[in-house]
């Protein structure tokens, strides 16, 4: 189905991305809990979601999503709309609430699929060989996301796969956002080779007492204020393992974490 028709059955406002109503999407993922969205949401589908944060927008983007409805009446009052404009992501407002807006999508009136187009087949450059440093800030949730974005871009700019692509973009976005809840700083180093795609995430803080529970899904040491942003329900670590063809985690207790998360080409 298309945006438009998602618009029409919710009644729904357009908050950005008026031009870009015709977009086709092929799912509707409903969540409040940005790491589900990241670990079960497919590509080509829009978020229905009460989280009216920049942070959902960047994960919307991170999983491939065409755009995010924001249930209940609410409006990002972040950086929300710009981010949608520079990665043309449509964002919508209904009056409804969460239920209310499953069931309207899901009526056999708004599912209406129009024939699949055969997608084009991206061409990678020969000869790759992309090394690149990113600095992230631990505890600044309004840049939150924006490292992860740019890997993004620069891995489509070079023509990989978009389905490695979005495994990298949400392997790196889980990290930065680890870093950002629970380190100090940290260091994104990335490198392209045509063979695979390296991504190292090095922070100073606290460290990880222990490995192997922090690996346990639901395990999780959040706050309540960082789960309020859709994070913390103990996915970030299981979801990057689930992702990443190889991961090597070392930590020191009081000095930091190390991720090494490789992907093949």
């Amino acid at each position: 189905m298309d945006i438009r028709t998602i618009r029409e059955a919710l009644d729904a406002a357009v908050i950005e991305g008026e031009t870009a109503l015709d977009t086709i999407v092929e799912h509707v993922y409903a969540s409040d809990l940005m790491s589900d969205v990241l670990a079960f949401g497919r590509a080509n589908s829009i978020l229905l979601t009460g989280l009216a944060t920049q942070q959902a927008v960047i994960s919307a983007h991170m999983a491939e999503f065409r755009g995010v409805v924001f249930v209940r009446g609410k409006r990002p009052k972040d950086g929300s709309m710009s981010f949608a404009r520079d990665h043309q992501l449509v964002l919508l407002s209904t009056g409804l609430d969460m239920y209310e807006a499953c069931v309207c999508v899901g009526s056999p009136v708004t599912l209406r699929r129009p024939p699949a187009e055969a997608a084009a087949e991206p061409q990678i450059a020969t000869g790759i060989l992309l090394q690149k440093e990113f600095p992230v800030q631990g505890g600044s949730f309004t840049d939150a996301g924006l490292v992860s974005t740019e890997v993004k871009a620069l891995l489509k700019q070079i023509g990989f796969e978009p389905r490695l692509v979005r495994r990298v973009a949400i392997s790196t976005y889980e990290g930065e956002m680890n870093v950002v809840m629970h380190a100090d700083r940290a260091v994104v180093r990335l490198a392209v080779t045509p063979q695979s795609i390296e991504v190292i995430i090095e922070d100073q803080g606290k460290g990880i007492p222990d490995i192997s529970l922090a690996m346990q899904a639901g395990y999780t040491t959040a706050t309540e204020e960082m789960r309020a942003m859709g994070f913390g329900s103990g996915m970030g670590l299981p979801n990057i393992k689930s992702n990443v063809d190889n991961l090597h985690i070392e930590s020191v207790v009081g000095r930091g974490t190390t991720l090494r998360m490789r992907f093949r080409v």
